[in-house]
């Protein structure tokens, strides 16, 4: 090869990466330009492979050449690297001088409410329309409330199955809602329609479907001649108001000391549509009501004549049928600080929207 031919094709080489590097308006255009020039097919590779060809003595003088052409690109890039740097900079700092604190903060879209409220409001709504009325009880609860007055004596085996926080002033953190149920009974006596929602605790293992903090919604009706199928009527119609649709459910023996019968009432996985998945544990079946008919001692807890009135209890895990509403796969979302987890109003569709946007 003819070295002054080699030399006019760095030297052109050189000249045209210099211009394009000027006329890079950003550092990743100029990486590119970067590449082209010094890359594996640029000019400066060519003229290193080409040692290989030229005799032995025009070797050195080659690779000279070479390292020249590839030190005078490199500082045309490097030159105009901190060029659009410090422009760059620059940029920043007039951002920043524009920038006043003391104006305004932009107009955001208003907050949205949580899922389980949404359900729960709704589900307050239906009741309404059936002549229930809301009524509350503590978080804190005594011993009494949440087990003694619900036929669970000390000793008694059904407090294994509530993993319960016991705190040091001898109260518990309610481990459900049916510490409403004798409150209720006591400052109202019968006939009664009340549902009572809220927050429990309970010392359980967290994984997709249970949480150690989770809402339900306890209902209670007490009159003359209740019966089971007032029960799965009241239970099936709730379910198919917040679906809004028909729904599969399913009634199984339930142990539950404060109701004699007991059920567990399961809905069909909205999830996996019944097919099976890690939210219903494969079953297809989601525990959505645990109910029955209100054992007499409760009823005599709450000073009513299990004699002349019957009625029926249920817990509506509040948390799991937002879970199947809005299709929430992990029930730890709903308790985790990831916003992603609240579903705007306007996506939350059917009855529910009006109720997200009233002020409760």
């Amino acid at each position: 090869m003819d070295l002054d031919t080699l030399q006019q094709q760095l030297d052109e080489a050189a000249s045209q990466a210099a211009a394009a590097a000027q006329a890079a308006r950003t550092v990743e255009e100029l990486r590119s330009i970067e590449s082209r020039f010094l890359g594996k097919t640029g000019p400066v590779a060519d003229a290193m492979a080409a040692i290989r060809s030229v005799p032995p003595e025009q070797r050195g003088a080659v690779g000279q050449l070479a390292n020249r052409a590839k030190a005078g690109m490199s500082s045309s890039f490097q030159a105009r690297h901190e060029e659009l740097k410090r422009a760059a900079s620059a940029g920043e700092q007039a951002k920043a001088a524009l920038f006043d604190p003391t104006l305004p903060g932009p107009v955001v879209p208003r907050g949205s409410v949580h899922p389980v409220t949404a359900v729960q409001w709704e589900v307050e709504d239906i009741m309404a329309r059936m002549g229930f009325v809301v009524v509350s009880g503590p978080e804190m609860e005594s011993d009494y409330y949440n087990f003694e007055a619900l036929n669970i004596p000390a000793m008694h085996p059904a407090r294994e199955m509530q993993d319960t926080f016991h705190l040091e002033n001898g109260l518990v953190l309610r481990t459900h809602t049916s510490n409403c149920q004798v409150r209720a009974m006591e400052r109202f006596g019968a006939p009664l329609r009340v549902i009572g929602p809220g927050r429990c605790f309970r010392y359980e293992t967290v994984d997709a479907s249970h949480d150690n903090t989770f809402f339900q919604l306890e209902g209670l009706l007490i009159d003359r001649d209740i019966s089971i199928a007032n029960l799965i009527a009241v239970m099936k119609g709730l379910l198919q108001e917040v679906f809004s649709r028909e729904v599969k459910v399913r009634l199984r023996p339930g142990y539950f000391p404060f109701v004699e019968p007991g059920f567990e009432l399961d809905m069909s996985c909205a999830i996996c549509g019944g097919a099976g998945c890690q939210t219903c544990k494969r079953t297809g079946w989601i525990e959505i009501l645990p109910c029955g008919m209100v054992h007499p001692n409760v009823l005599r807890f709450g000073k009513i004549d299990p004699e002349e009135f019957t009625g029926f209890a249920f817990g509506l895990g509040l948390t799991r049928l937002a879970m199947m509403k809005f299709g929430v796969a992990d029930i730890r979302l709903l308790n985790s600080g990831d916003i992603r987890a609240l579903t705007p109003p306007e996506r939350l569709g059917g009855p529910v929207v009006a109720n997200c946007t009233a002020t409760r």
